[in-house]
């Protein structure tokens, strides 16, 4: 029996297999903290996001967590708990912006929000289910300030490689 596929189903495979292949990479990078990345495969999921809608953001970024957690080998760990907690925080506030009457957010907007929701994901799975200490809690402004840098990092690549993108949509400016 041969399973039918569509061409979403397609474009949501490349996408997805693009960001797990940027995830892997990254995941090779020495960290200065413990939980702190760049995210650019978030920059993926904000590519989806202004050009496929939120749906297909949502799976890419999925897809990306799980596959990615699957190749790396920390499928079910507490790294994965958290990324996935991180994940579903940002497609939650990427699905709430892009309900904002008017033109809606620029790449940058979108990669801002999604970082400071995933790292406030994240920030309150690691509280709540590993590291119940107030302590914890001095971290925070450090971890947030990170994303925000990284969050405007990765919202710039994802604004000028849309920019360079043949395929044009109507997308709010940089």
């Amino acid at each position: 029996m041969k399973i039918q596929t569509t061409r979403d189903d397609h474009l949501i495979a490349w996408l997805a297999a693009l960001a797990i292949t940027i995830h892997i990479a990254e995941s090779a990078l020495p960290s200065p903290l413990p939980g702190v990345k760049p995210g650019l495969a978030n920059v993926i999921t904000i590519i989806a996001l202004l050009m496929f809608g939120w749906r297909t953001a949502v799976w890419v970024n999925l897809l990306r967590v799980v596959g990615g957690s699957l190749l790396i080998g920390s499928f079910l760990t507490p790294t994965f708990v958290l990324s996935l907690t991180g994940a579903l925080a940002s497609l939650i506030a990427l699905g709430l912006a892009t309900r904002v009457p008017g033109r809606g957010f620029s790449a940058i907007g979108y990669s801002l929000l999604a970082a400071q929701a995933h790292m406030a994901g994240q920030f309150a799975a690691a509280y709540w289910l590993f590291i119940p200490h107030a302590a914890l809690l001095n971290l925070l402004p450090l971890l947030m300030t990170a994303a925000l840098l990284f969050g405007l990092v990765s919202g710039r690549i994802a604004g000028t490689m849309l920019q360079r993108m043949t395929y044009r949509t109507a997308l709010p400016p940089l």
